[in-house]
């Protein structure tokens, strides 16, 4: 198994029939920083992986490879070698915290968007109230009388 960050996707229309409504993913293992090895690194390499738990884009996953992609109920009948079986929350290397999922900020925050301002609003003058229609006394005829 390896750690891995998952950098895009893979759309593809036509495949055999075991793989359509599978999720493909563009992964980038990650490694250890050799000198301080208290970060993580990329190794500069990709794969295409199987998702089966919903993972996107800035997520760390786990990817298990080769045969051992096949070894779970929802892998057990596909053509792959390359899967994530994790998302990763934390990970520790001795002492030291080298990734916190809820501390990336590298990782887009979709559901964290600021709200856009609100737009100005022209302002517009205040609309007289209307006038009230005289009532008509007793000694002026209505509108109905006067026309007949």
């Amino acid at each position: 198994m390896f750690i891995a960050k998952v950098t895009g996707s893979v759309i593809s229309t036509q495949k055999v029939d075991t793989m359509v409504g599978h999720k493909l993913l563009v992964v980038e293992p990650y490694r250890l920083e050799s000198k301080d090895r208290q970060s993580l690194v990329t190794t500069g390499r990709t794969f295409v992986a199987v998702d089966m738990l919903g993972s996107g884009v800035g997520d760390f996953v786990l990817i298990t490879q080769g045969s051992s992609a096949r070894l779970t109920p929802e892998t057990k009948s596909l053509p792959i070698d390359c899967v994530v079986i994790g998302i990763v929350d934390r990970a520790q290397v001795e002492s030291f915290c080298v990734y916190d999922r809820n501390e990336d900020t590298d990782k887009p925050q979709a559901k964290a968007q600021p709200a856009p301002a609100p737009k100005p609003q022209p302002k517009s003058e205040p609309k007289p109230a209307p006038t009230p229609e005289p009532t008509p006394t007793k000694d002026e005829p209505t509108e109905e009388e006067s026309e007949s």
